[in-house]
Formats: C-alpha cells, structure tokens, sequence
C-alpha cells in the first residue's frame, strides 16, 4: 500500500499541487467488484483545500487516472453501518449517498479517521459520523501500515514532507550498500536497527565520560540556592518593614475617613441651617409693614404686597423631613402665623372702610344722572380697589374665611347701590317714553318738577298704563293702521322709543362689563385654577344663602375654570338683580304704549345678545339679555297672534261697501315698518315666521269678509284685495312670501275675470240665451246648419232678439253696467279702467263668438248684429270719458 500511495502522489497528485493524506482500497456495494482507491488529499497553496479523490487503474496499463473529485465541504454524513462489529462498508453521503466496500476494516477506520482530522483541522465543519466508534474519533491512529496510510495524527499532516533530492540519493546510496535492501526488507531493516543501537551506546559513553563537567556543575548549582536563601532572608526583613508601614498608613487613613466624615456633616449641617436662615427669615421691613404698613398711600400698598408675598414664600417652604420638631422652626412658624392673622384682620377692616367710603362719593352723584338717562361710572372706584387686587389675592391664598367675608360685603353694599341707580335709570327712561315731562304731566297726570323724579316703579307703571290707553289706538293694531295716514302714526314717537331703549341697553352693557371685568380682576377670579396653599385654615362658610365647605389642611383648595365663572356669575346675579326685573318692566311697558314696539325692542336685543355672546356666552350680560330676550320675543308673538284674532273678530258695515279692507291695508304699513326695523338685523327669521302667519291670516279673512258681503259683490272683494296685496308684496321684495305674492296675483286675475264675465251677462242678456240655447242643440248631436229649422231657433226668432239690442240699447246698456261697476269698486284701488278695459275685452270676444255661431249655424241668410265691432270701441271710450 506503501508503494502505490507513493505511486499516486509522484503521478497524480503532485502535478496539482496535491499531498495525498489518506487512502482505502474500495469497490462499490452490490456490484461486480472493480477496485479502485478513495482518497483525502488537500492543497499546498493558501487557502488549503480539502477533497475526496476517486482514482482508477487504467484497464489497458499499470498507470492510475482521477476518475471523480468531492469537496469535502459538500460531505454531509459519513455512516460506518456498525460501531461495534467489524464491518469494511460504509456510505459517504454528497449530492447523493455512495455506498463502498474496503478492502479491510482497518484501512476503512484509518480512512474515517484521516476524513474526521481534516475535517475538525480545515472545515470546522459539522460532518455527522454515523456508526463510528467514538474511541476512532478521539484516539490517535496506532503505527503500522494504518500510521502510513492514515498519515499519523496533526502534527504529522503538518510535518509531512516530501524528499529532497540529496535525501533520495543518500537513501540510494544506504540501499546500494545492501544488496537486499529491496528483496528483504524485514533484514534490512534489522540492519538499520542494529547501526542505530551502536550509535547509542556510542551516545551514551560520550555522556558518561562528562561526568566532571556535570559535577562542577552540580557545585555551581548548590551555592546558586545559597545565594537564593540569603535573598529571601532579605526579602522576609523588608516585607516585615513593609508590614509595618501599612498598619500605619490604614491608622492614618481611618483617621482621614472620620475628619472627612465630620467636615461632610459639618457642611450638610450649615446648608441646612442657610437653608432655614434664608428661606424662614422675614426682614424687620417687611415685618413693620405687615404690622403698620400704611393701606392708603401707593408706596405703603407696594410695600405691604411685597411683604405679604415674603410672608407666603415662608410660610409655604417646603421643610424637609426633622425640620418641623425644631424650636427655632416652631417659633418662627408661629411668628408667621400671627403676622398672618395680623396683617389679614387690618386689610380687611380697611377694605371694608374703603368700600364704605366710596359708596358714600359715589351715592352723592346720583342726583347728577337722575335728569339724564345715563348710569354713573364706576370706574373711580374700580381704579383705587385695583391697587389692592394683589392683597385680594393674599388673603384669599392664606385666609379664605376673610376673604369670602369680604365678597360678602362687596357684594351686598354694590348690590343696594346699583339697585338705586338702575331704578332711578329705569324710571328715567320710563318717563322719557311716555314722552317729555311736561307731556307727561299733561297726558298722563305726572306730579312734580320736570327736574326730580318721584314714586316707585308700580306707581310710574300705573301712569304710564293710564296715558298709554289714549295712545294705543294709534298703532296698537293692523286695523288702527290701516285706518291712519303715514303722519298719524307718530313716527316720531316709535323713533323716540327706538333711541331711548337702544340707550339704555347701550347704558346696562358697558356697565355690566365693567363690573365683570373688575370682580374677576380684583376677586382673582381669572380663567386660571386657583390653589388654596396647605396653610389656610380651611372652613365651612355661607356665601349668598349656600354652603362653600373648605377642603381639609392637609387637601389643596382647587378651583377649576368653570367654578371661578360660577363664582363671577353668582357674584354678578346678586348685585345686578334688579336689571332683570327692571327690563322687563321697560319691555311690558313699552308694549303697552306701542304694541309694534315689541319689533323694535326684538332687533336691538337681539344684536346686543348677539354682541355679548361674541364676546363672552357665559358671561351675566349674556344670560340676563338672553333671558329678557326671550320676554321681547314672547311679546313679539303676542303682538302677532293679536293682530290675527282682531283680523278674525272684524265686521263689515251692511250699507257700505267694501273696498280695501283695514287689515290689508294695515298689513302693508307693518310689512313696510317691519322692513325698515329688520334691515341687517340678526333675527331676520323671527319676522319671516311672522309674515307667513300673518299673510295666511290676511288671505283667509279677505275671503271670510267677501263671503259675508252684501253690498260688493264676493268678486269685487276679492279682486280688490288681492291686487292690492300684490302690489304691496311686489313693490317691498319679501323673499319668504313669493309664493304668496303670485297667490295673490293669481287670485286677483281670476276674481276679476269672473267679475267681468258676470257682468256682462246683463247688458245682452236675451241674446246670450238664445245662443246658450243654441249651443244645447248642437250639442244634443244637431247639426249646425239644421239648427235653424228648429221651432224655437229659426231665423225669424233670431232676427227678432237682435233687433232687441240695436246700437242704442247697448250702449245705454254699457252705461248702465259702467255706472254699477263704478259703484262696486272702490277709489283708492284705481282698478275702475282696469276692469272697464278687461269688459271691453270680453265684451268682443262674444261678440266675435256669436257672428261666429250665426255663420255657421245660419249659413246664408244674411243675418248681422245691430252693431259693429267699431261701434263698440267708440260705445266703450265715450263712455270712460264722460265718466
């Protein structure tokens, strides 16, 4: 095996720069046996390459050829079939699993083994080994044939070499000198072994005979461990010496340890006691201000904010833990406590003076604004409360009882004195509507000066009522109106009411505002929470009749946003209760003056709900004015379901006629009045849904009145009406009664053409039932031309119902109807010429009608009305004019 592995490396495997490392003898499984050779080469160059070579001997010479190459990176699992029994097959599994059968089982385990030492050495490769005896896997291959084969363990792979030339012809050489080097090997190689064991005696004399060199060595050796002895003896002195050292440097380190532990302490305990020093510590300053700073002067109010706010910041520190359990922190606790209480009793007492004060001066310009109708400004006494609005805020953060006792008191004392000026602002204005003072004293029976208002509320309300019920037949109703010219309707006097209402919302608004703004300013009422520090002392109180429960010390106070508007609102309600009531007496009032009053207090109420609510919808202004707004637009409904039922309760004189009745004409002036009020107003749609309601109204008692009529005819009525309830709807553009506008017009064309064909009935009434009989006929199934041999239809009796009507006869006919028709309609509508024309109209299409039926019926006898169609163009137009 020796020769041909050599043979293999020389032919094959040295050409591809190739060592062959391990080789087995094999045949294929099952098959007829062809011997070949496996073998584990790898590369010489980097990097190395390891594979599995099948080689072949040719069949036509003694020479070997590469019949197939595996990487062994493609080898997957090599299966030895038995672990434990001697068996020489086995499977090598690539792209596919070849099965083989060594020659021997020995050259099969050296050949697994060489596989398992590549591939642990160069693939690092987890080959799975299949029936391999672990002790193959981990013990080296013995010596022998196997140790050739295998080609030894790793370091034998590594070592291996090939021959050098001088190397090949020394072994020559040796084998020359033997002349049965290669016919015996086994006594040449004893030969070799017996050289070598006479090279190892000669070996081992030499050694023997430098046994005086060993010895002087062995001296050398003895008094270097003297020299080592005495060393460490030095050694152990100095690690004793350095023992000592140590033992005072850790004693000098402890110590270290302690003064570095005492100068920590030392520095915490002088932080905490700056700590304390700057954080608890009030200034004597601020400590005289809190004490007997002056409240009246600018310098002594700033100087006292500021010491309140320093007041606060030590009192709400936050003490870190053992502070609390310190006397000086006790004392000094307990100094703040009283500067508190101290400082909040004095700013109280003197913002309740203060309110008292400023009430008086205030109170005694009342009698200034008591001729005029406007409301005393309040800003005075706004501006000098606001110097002190950042106290309000002190005291509401450290004492909340004293600071809703203060609300209290504000609240009650503005609340008297608005009431007083609100009233005497409102009987003002009442007066004013009623009209001047010297009107009023005169209409109404007012007593005293012009200058000095006298009596309460009710008691202007009775005069008022008094003196409006000579008035409210002026515009109190559709009817009134319509009966009234343009000048008796006091335009004056709406205009009047209209300035004075719009200045008394114009007062109330800013008014309102003002105060608002100053409550939520001074009271600290913003749009921010505001956080009761642990401090205050909590406490149930009563505030405007309810319960406010304070939370507990160690609880914050929160107030969220709504809750400081409802503060503000309650607030607001309380002083400003009167407006309410006061409004809606002016409102009542003016209704009852005016009925149509209530358009113009419903578009300025409106816009000014309407301007509140841009600028605030919770506000009081807003809800109060929404309230009063619903009142205004109540009456407003009144006033519309009033002028209804007067439209349904009106009667018609039997001995008159009609013409344009009351209603419709006062509709008209309501529509035009209305339209000037709502121009651009906000509620547009308010005056829509009262214009439907009040046109059907109108529709369906026109009707009701023409049904009742006696004396004008049902047509006349109608047509009248509707024409002029067109015209008016035409003429003002009112986009939400277009249907009604050609309602109206087409009522109008059809009562007026049913009014005419009525009419002209009489003039030629004989002739018209003669063709209305003749008609019958034909329509009976006669024929036309046979008509004419009909007994009561022939030609003589026509000719004898024409000559009835000859030219005269019409036209005093015409005169006749012209003077009736006169009659019926009224002048205010103009509609005479109208209806004279549409007769006229009418009057020729019979005509035509009958020549007409005569042509067809009496075809060739001549037969021809008395007069032509000329004739009564000229009947018709003499009589307009002598009219």
């Amino acid at each position: 095996m020796t020769a041909i592995k050599h043979a293999l490396q020389r032919d094959i495997f040295t050409p591809n720069d190739e060592r062959l490392l391990g080789i087995v003898n094999v045949c294929k499984a099952g098959k007829k046996k062809k011997n070949c050779f496996l073998c584990a080469t790898v590369t010489t160059e980097r990097p190395v390459q390891v594979k599995v070579v099948k080689v072949k001997k040719s069949d036509k010479g003694d020479f070997y050829k590469r019949q197939l190459t595996w990487e062994l990176r493609d080898l997957t699992e090599v299966d030895a079939k038995d672990a434990s029994k001697e068996n020489p097959e086995f499977d090598l599994h690539f792209e596919k699993v070849y099965r083989w059968v060594a020659s021997s089982t020995a050259e099969k385990n050296s050949f697994i083994s060489c596989i398992w030492k590549l591939n642990q050495r160069y693939l690092r490769k987890k080959v799975e080994f299949v029936n391999v005896s672990p002790q193959l896997l981990e013990e080296s291959v013995p010596s022998g044939e196997s140790q050739s084969v295998a080609g030894g363990d790793e370091d034998a792979l590594d070592d291996y070499q090939e021959l050098s030339t001088r190397e090949e012809q020394d072994i020559e050489s040796m084998m020359e000198m033997c002349e049965y080097a290669i016919s015996n090997a086994e006594a040449f190689a004893e030969q070799l072994s017996r050289e070598l064991q006479v090279l190892d005696g000669a070996n081992i004399q030499s050694i023997m005979a430098s046994e005086k060199q060993v010895n002087i060595l062995m001296q050398l050796l003895d008094e270097a461990l003297g020299e080592v002895d005495t060393i460490e003896g030095k050694l152990s002195s100095y690690e004793e010496m350095l023992q000592s050292v140590k033992e005072q440097m850790d004693q000098i380190s402890q110590s270290n340890r302690l003064i570095q532990i005492s100068n920590t302490n030392n520095g915490k305990l002088l932080d905490e006691i700056q700590f304390l020093v700057n954080y608890m510590d009030l200034s004597k300053g601020h400590i005289r201000a809190l004490q007997d700073g002056d409240l009246t002067s600018p310098k002594g109010i700033e100087a006292c904010i500021n010491a309140a706010e320093a007041l606060l910041q030590c009192m709400n520190v936050s003490l870190r833990p053992g502070h609390d359990k310190l006397m000086a922190v006790k004392q000094q606790q307990h100094l703040f406590t009283e500067l508190r209480d101290t400082f909040a009793r004095r700013l109280t007492n003197h913002l309740n003076n203060v309110f008292v004060h400023q009430g008086h001066d205030q109170s005694s310009t009342l009698s200034q604004h008591t001729a005029e109708l406007t409301l005393p400004k309040h800003s005075p006494l706004h501006r000098d409360l606001l110097r002190y609005a950042k106290l309000m805020e002190w005291l509401k953060n450290t004492h909340r009882e004293k600071y809703e006792g203060l609300s209290r008191t504000y609240v009650d004392y503005m609340s008297r004195l608005y009431e007083r000026e609100i009233k005497d602002f409102f009987e003002v204005a009442k007066i004013k509507m009623a009209g001047t003072t010297k009107e009023a004293k005169g209409k109404f029976g007012l007593h005293g000066s012009s200058g000095k208002l006298t009596g309460s509320t009710s008691s202007l309300n009775k005069l008022t009522v008094q003196g409006s019920n000579s008035r409210r037949s002026q515009s109190s109703s559709l009817l009134d109106m319509g009966n009234m010219s343009a000048s008796d309707l006091d335009v004056a006097d709406r205009t009047k009411f209209d300035k004075i209402f719009e200045q008394v919302l114009s007062e109330l608004e800013p008014l309102c505002l003002a105060e608002q703004d100053f409550i939520s300013k001074f009271f600290k009422l913003q749009q921010h929470p505001t956080v009761t520090p642990p401090l205050a002392q909590p406490e149930t109180e009563e505030f405007d009749g309810g319960t406010q429960s304070r939370m507990p010390p160690q609880g914050e106070h929160r107030h969220s946003l709504s809750s400081d508007k409802d503060m503000v609102r309650l607030m607001m309600n309380k002083i400003f209760q009167s407006i309410e009531t006061e409004l809606n007496s002016l409102i009542a009032l003016g209704d009852k003056i005016d009925s149509f009053n209530s358009l113009y207090m419903l578009v300025k109420m409106s816009h000014h709900v309407w301007t509140a609510e841009n600028v605030d919808p919770a506000s009081y202004l807003s809800t109060t004015l929404g309230n009063v707004l619903v009142t205004v637009k109540r009456n407003f409904d009144k006033c519309i379901s009033g002028q209804i039922r007067q439209m349904e309760e009106v009667k018609i004189s039997k001995k008159t006629k009609v013409g344009i009745l009351l209603f419709v004409t006062g509709f008209e002036e309501f529509a035009e009045l209305a339209e000037t009020i709502f121009r651009n107003a906000e509620r547009r749609g308010d005056l829509d849904k009262a214009y439907v309601k009040l046109i059907r109204a109108v529709f369906m008692n026109v009707e009701k009145v023409a049904n009742e009529s006696q004396k004008t005819p049902r047509d006349v009525v109608m047509m009248e009406n509707f024409h002029h309830i067109f015209s008016t709807l035409s003429r003002l553009k009112i986009s939400c009664l277009d249907a009604e506008r050609r309602e109206a017009k087409h009522k109008y064309t059809d009562h007026l053409q049913c009014y005419v064909i009525n009419s002209l009935g009489q003039p030629l009434e004989k002739l018209n039932h003669f063709f209305e009989g003749v008609e019958a006929r034909v329509a009976q199934g006669i024929r036309e031309e046979e008509v004419s041999y009909q007994l009561a239809f022939n030609k003589q009796e026509l000719r004898k119902v024409i000559k009835e009507y000859p030219g005269k006869e019409v036209k005093k006919g015409l005169d006749n109807l012209y003077k009736k028709v006169d009659k019926h309609l009224c002048e205010e509508e103009s509609l005479l010429q109208v209806v004279w024309h549409s007769m006229q109209d009418e009057f020729i299409r019979q005509y035509k009608h009958f020549e007409d039926l005569i042509g067809r019926c009496y075809p060739g006898s001549g037969i021809t009305m008395e007069f032509t169609i000329q004739d009564m163009l000229e009947y018709f137009s003499s009589i307009a004019q002598s009219h």
